[in-house]
């Protein structure tokens, strides 16, 4: 949910209603329900399968997908990444400049946050920046909700949900929304990785059903598409309802941060017409204008609750990219080149000393 809440929502979507008011809505409901497949297929094959969605690339002839999605997220770590540390700085240096009346220049917010991240994520300690932002998060969007309660938009504007209309000037926000909302399409893979990496369900079990014959052996780079398949209705009972019930979980962790990041978007574009329209949303005093929505409505007070809110999504959006295209990397490495084939990963548990010395020689 964290990595599908971003910039999109807090600078896209104020910035389509600011310019064109109500004309854009068709558009989000447009982007989630195209991509809910998508992100959905991801979960469910990999825990029906106790194996990542790049591991079923790589069985692929010469594994031209996993060489396509290595130099797409290499390009993507250097220009993609570099937007949302800016995203999330830009929020930090509102928040300081108007609060403290101190300015720090954006780039190195940006490489600070880079840093905190890179050394969060070296430590392995997530729990409590999982808190954190989940909570802040959580207040983002339900003191939108109150806001929008307080002065929402007119009934007859929600028309345009189900009314294409694309105002001129406004294809770079189409194509933002289309591409963007929740998130790029290409999370789904890291997604997969995500859920194959918590080893439960499936993901658990495999090596245990593999060593008792009950499913293929599957080994990057070697084995056929065929060895990821397993027959479920061959499991014992019990183990069939443990992975039921992970599914389960899983599915709905996916559904209900996707209808979250979906009200978002929603909301962020309604209180931009109800409050700004006509106005450009633009260049470095956007988010004081975004901000401004809820000083105007609740007092000076609920800017403070805004920026905190929306500093939690646009760097929590970037700390969980810094997770996920390594893991993407890895797994692609690990299909594409025998020496990397039999490693483990980017599970600490199972890289030992020796290990590591075995795989430098």
């Amino acid at each position: 949910m964290m990595t599908g809440i971003g910039t999109s929502h807090l600078v896209t979507a104020p910035a389509a209603g600011g310019r064109f008011g109500y004309a854009l809505l068709w558009c989000i409901p447009l982007a989630y329900i195209f991509k809910y497949s998508g992100f959905e297929m991801a979960f469910r094959f990999t825990h029906a399968t106790g194996h990542s969605l790049l591991d079923a690339y790589a069985t692929a002839p010469r594994s031209w997908p996993l060489i396509y999605v290595l130099v797409t997220t290499l390009v993507q770590c250097v220009v993609g990444q570099a937007g949302r540390l800016v995203a999330a700085a830009a929020v930090l240096y509102y928040a300081i400049s108007a609060l403290f009346g101190v300015e720090v220049p954006l780039a190195w917010l940006a490489l600070s946050l880079g840093v905190v991240s890179v050394a969060v994520h070296l430590g392995g300690r997530y729990s409590i920046m999982e808190t954190v932002t989940k909570i802040l998060a959580g207040v983002l969007v339900v003191s939108g909700l109150g806001i929008y309660v307080l002065e929402p938009a007119p009934g007859s504007a929600l028309r345009h949900f189900f009314i294409p209309d694309i105002p001129d000037g406004s294809w770079l926000i189409l194509a933002a929304f289309l591409g963007l909302l929740p998130t790029g399409i290409d999370v789904s893979l890291q997604a997969s990785e995500w859920g194959k990496a918590r080893k439960v369900g499936l993901g658990y079990l495999r090596p245990a059903v593999e060593s008792d014959g009950l499913a293929p052996r599957f080994e990057a780079r070697t084995s056929p598409k065929q060895a990821l398949a397993v027959d479920h209705s061959r499991l014992p009972a019990g183990a069939r309802e443990y992975c039921r019930r992970w599914l389960t979980i899983a599915l709905w962790d996916f559904r209900i941060g996707h209808f979250i990041s979906f009200l978002l978007a929603c909301l962020f574009l309604l209180l931009a017409a109800v409050h700004l329209y006509p106005s450009d949303v633009s260049g470095n005093a956007v988010m004081g204008e975004i901000g401004g929505i809820f000083t105007e409505a609740a007092g000076p007070w609920m800017m403070a609750v805004f920026l905190l809110g929306a500093f939690a999504a646009t760097f929590s959006t970037a700390f969980n990219y810094f997770d996920g295209w390594p893991r993407v990397v890895g797994a692609c490495c690990r299909g594409l080149f025998s020496s990397t084939a039999s490693m483990p990963g980017l599970d600490r548990a199972e890289i030992s000393p020796e290990s590591r010395r075995n795989w430098a020689s």
